[in-house]
């Protein structure tokens, strides 16, 4: 459907707006410059605030406090940034300033720190520059002091350099803001976990105080009465309306009988109500039920209504599986959909890695029109009622989990692909071919070697490096395959 999961959700379907990456920003230099030369700070403020407008455009809240000349100013701007709660502090060095300018700065926020040594274009002018002039093309030289002193002090940082307009500094800059994004929406967000464990499913248990210890933001355990007291809620018109705004989303196969679509139609509707009611930025379920009695029904009735939400911002999973429904959040907020997905099988005459999920999936990186398919069983899973099929838009794409290993630390584990056309399987499944530009045989291998769970997101775009910055910004380690 589209690369971009900047532009609108799928027709109908209006995406739900996240918190805004609160960016903290302060600039700075020697005070003792402005009256040695006093066209210089006029031109290194003008560079502040230029660099300010180009973090607007990156879709920030940006928290600028100004230029800061010496210690005291410093201390009153870290005063500031305290307060503002930001997800990034970023330091400019427009030209040489001491260390002791930025250290409250760093020290005081809690935020990661980005250092910034932007000089104003590629290079100077030789032949024409004083020492005025060469002192705004100077941020270079504070910064192995900053670097030092913020080690000594026990302060994380990571820094970019290059000038005010440097299209690889702004890529660099654009994946520590992505990242920023993403620790904000687990230091704020609210996970649904709703219902039990798969049986026997010991790979995908979690235990929920380990994401609010790593990650941050609150586990909200659900009932599945939760949900179905809202679908008895439903009209019969709010459930008319999802059904149009389905046959716009969806192409309907002939299999889809109408009362399964009316009925997962009536979920969709209910579990909107559950996530807004509950305020939740992800969720992840799973209900056995038994002989078509009404919590089966529920439970089955949710795949529609959880690919809704997820195209819009808000990925529901099935199989109770936590960490992927924030594997897929994460990939959802650095621009890459993130879709439901674990191994099908293998393909050695065409070179790639069958893959894909029933149930719940991104259709904002569908490849087409997505489908709608009836389905008499689920395999594996009690039930009956519709499912989602389509492969992901052909191209890049990388596959992103969160793992946990033996001592309860999490990781991230991610590989770089491409998405090829050809067969795939009919049955109301995601599926997509993956050519890994290696035998699929031995990248699987070491892919479940890694100790990943046997679901993770597939996402557009290589975002090997974007996932780099979140590992940082996260205190996490990352495996790339």
């Amino acid at each position: 459907m589209t690369q971009s999961l900047d532009a609108a959700a799928p027709p109908g379907l209006e995406r739900i707006t996240p918190r805004k990456t609160r960016i903290g920003l302060v600039a700075g230099g020697l005070g003792a410059y402005w009256p040695q030369f006093p066209a210089l700070l006029p031109q290194l403020q003008a560079s502040a605030r230029r660099v300010s407008e180009r973090f607007a455009e990156l879709d920030c809240e940006v928290v600028d406090v100004g230029f800061i000349s010496d210690a005291q100013e410093g201390a009153r701007a870290a005063e500031q940034l305290r307060l503002a709660d930001c997800d990034l502090i970023v330091g400019f060095l427009t030209t040489y300033m001491t260390a002791s300018m930025l250290v409250p700065v760093a020290q005081r926020s809690g935020a990661p720190v980005l250092l910034l040594n932007l000089q104003p274009t590629e290079s100077m002018d030789h032949a024409e520059f004083d020492t005025g002039a060469w002192l705004a093309y100077c941020g270079a030289c504070p910064l192995p002091e900053m670097a030092n002193t913020f080690r000594r002090c026990g302060i994380d940082f990571r820094s970019v350099s290059g000038y005010v307009e440097d299209p690889r500094a702004w890529t660099r800059i654009s994946r520590w803001v992505k990242a920023a994004g993403v620790r904000a929406a687990f230091r704020h967000g609210r996970h649904g976990l709703m219902g039990h464990l798969y049986p026997g499913m010991m790979d995908v248990s979690s235990d929920p105080t380990l994401v609010s210890a790593q990650l941050g933001g609150h586990v909200e355990v659900l009932e599945i009465d939760d949900l179905r007291v809202r679908v008895e809620q439903v009209t019969d018109a709010e459930t008319d309306a999802r059904m149009a705004v389905a046959r716009e989303v969806f192409v309907l196969d002939d299999s889809v009988v109408d009362d399964d679509f009316r009925w997962g139609s009536r979920v969709s509707v209910a579990l909107d109500r559950l996530v807004q009611d509950f305020s939740l930025d992800s969720m992840a379920y799973y209900h056995r039920g038994l002989d078509g009695e009404m919590h089966e029904r529920v439970g089955a009735g949710l795949i529609l209504g959880a690919s809704l939400l997820t195209a819009r911002g808000v990925p529901v999973v099935g199989e109770y599986e936590l960490r992927t429904s924030l594997a897929m959040l994460l990939m959802d907020r650095i621009g890459a959909g993130g879709s439901f997905t674990e191994l099908q099988a293998l393909n050695f005459h065409d070179d790639v890695v069958e893959m894909g999920h029933d149930g719940p999936a991104h259709l904002a990186i569908s490849a087409r029109k997505p489908l709608l398919r009836g389905l008499g069983v689920y395999h594996g899973k009690r039930g009956w009622g519709v499912s989602v099929e389509f492969d992901v838009d052909h191209g890049p794409v990388t596959v992103c989990g969160l793992a946990q290993d033996r001592d309860g630390r999490f990781s991230l584990v991610a590989s770089e692909g491409t998405t090829v056309a050809g067969p795939v399987l009919q049955i109301g499944n995601t599926t997509s071919r993956v050519d890994f530009g290696r035998d699929p045989g031995e990248w699987t291998d070491e892919w479940s070697g890694t100790g990943i769970a046997h679901h993770w997101a597939l996402g557009t775009g290589h975002r090997v490096e974007e996932l780099r910055a979140v590992a940082d910004l996260l205190g996490l380690g990352i495996t790339v395959v």
